[in-house]
This record gives C-alpha cells, sequence and structure tokens, in this order.
C-alpha cells in the first residue's frame, strides 16, 4: 500500500496541479474513517459522520471550483488516496493490534524495502523504457529523500501515540499550507474564491473533528479515573488490616 499511495499520488501530478492535489487529499479522513469502521478501529456515530461529511462537502466545493480539472488525475489521486488509507490501517493494526512493538526506525526498515522491491517490478516495464536519459538533480533528490524520511519518521510516531485518523486529519492542515504556498511558488496554479471556499469548509471539519476528539479522550480519562477510585473503595480488606 505504501508503494500504491507512492505511485498513483506522483502520478496525478503529471495531471493536475499541486494545490488541487493538495484539495483532494482532504478526503483522507473520510476514507481512513470508513475504513476504520469496517475493521473495528473506530466506533461509528452521528457526531463524527457529521464532521466527515463537512470535510467531505468542503473537498467537493473546492473540486467544483478547480479551473483546470483532469479527471485522470482525479482518479490517480483518489487510488493514492485510498492506498494511503489502507497502509495507515495496516500499520495501526500491526502496531497496537497484533502487537509488534517497532519503533519507527524498524518499522521503516521493514517497510521501506519491500515498497522499493513493488515500485521496482511496475517502474521496469512501465517508466524505464521510457527514459531516455537519468537526468535529475542530486541535491534536490538528496533533500527529497531526507524530507521523505523525516515525513514517515513522525509518522509512526503520531500513530503509536494516536490513531491512524488522527494523523490523517492533522495532515489536512499540512495540505492547506502546501496549496497557499504552491499558489505562490508556481506561476501556473491559479485558485478561485470557490477553491478557498470549499477547502475552508475542509478546515472547519478538522477544527470540528479535533474538539471531537478532545472531549472524548478527557471523558475516557474521567472514566477511567472513577473506575479506578471505586475499584480501591470497595477493595476486601488484606489480612494485615484484618
Amino acid at each position: 500500500m505504501f508503494a500504491v499511495t507512492l505511485w498513483l499520488g506522483n502520478t496525478a501530478y503529471l495531471y493536475i496541479s499541486v494545490s488541487f492535489a493538495q484539495m483532494l487529499k482532504a478526503i483522507m479522513p473520510v476514507v481512513v474513517f470508513a475504513l476504520g469502521v469496517a475493521v473495528g478501529l473506530e466506533a461509528m456515530s452521528c457526531s463524527m459522520l457529521l464532521i466527515m461529511s463537512v470535510i467531505s462537502f468542503g473537498v467537493l466545493v473546492a473540486s467544483y471550483g478547480e479551473i483546470n480539472i483532469n479527471w485522470v488525475g482525479v482518479v490517480y489521486q483518489m487510488g493514492g488516496v485510498v492506498g494511503e488509507a489502507l497502509r495507515l490501517i495496516f500499520m495501526e493494526i500491526l502496531v497496537k493490534r497484533k502487537g509488534v512493538r517497532l519503533n519507527p526506525i524498524s518499522m521503516m526498515f521493514y517497510v521501506s524495502p519491500c515498497s522499493a522491491v513493488c515500485l521496482f517490478v511496475p517502474w521496469i516495464f512501465l517508466e524505464m523504457p521510457k527514459m531516455e536519459s537519468w537526468s535529475f538533480r542530486p541535491l534536490v533528490l538528496a533533500f527529497n529523500s531526507l524530507s521523505t524520511f523525516a515525513l514517515n519518521l513522525s509518522v509512526f510516531l503520531v500513530i503509536q501515540h494516536t490513531s491512524a485518523l488522527t494523523i490523517r486529519v492533522a495532515g489536512v492542515v499540512k495540505d492547506w499550507v502546501v496549496v497557499l504556498l504552491s499558489a505562490i511558488l508556481f506561476a501556473d496554479t491559479k485558485l478561485s474564491m470557490v477553491n478557498l471556499f470549499g477547502y475552508a469548509i475542509a478546515i472547519g471539519g478538522v477544527a470540528a473533528y479535533n474538539n471531537h476528539k478532545l472531549k472524548k479522550e478527557a471523558c475516557d480519562e474521567t472514566s477511567a479515573g472513577s473506575k479506578l477510585s471505586t475499584t480501591r473503595t470497595i477493595s476486601p480488606p488484606t489480612s494485615a488490616s484484618v
């Protein structure tokens, strides 16, 4: 799934702009939530369903306002979104449910070579025949690799302490920054008011999700504290106390 995410996500940039690709990625929390409910990692509730619907609606509005839309790029990007959602779900199952107590570096040590092999096979048949020369900038490639390493490391760390859904909802804020920077750096990227309005709705859904999560965690901590105090109160006397 990591290989599928890289393959389809990078291919999408050949057809759509960076800013529009990031807008489409805002649908990720909805996909992760749906898959999380299917495998039992997340609990279905009306409030969460409403929040996910708001985020989805915001992405739809942003897509409607896209000036240079290319449906081939949209299909590639949505395929990458599904692959990323499945990757995060599987990672959370491995780390939390299956008891695989791997630190982030060890997880990358096992996942990255497997992903490289999965990408190498289609590369031989689909891309290598089209590559007449190996013209790339080593410095840009090195910085790109370092950034990717830091990103994957942070993703593993966050999943260990929270959940797959949390990392994707937090990623929407990161995508918003990428949208603004791409509009500033690339002259061919044009954002309409409909784009910005739709993405603002998605950001509003992110804020509502964060508020919902904080309240749920506070209630869980309060409930756990109450159970602990009750257990101590009704515990039977020891032989020493008798």
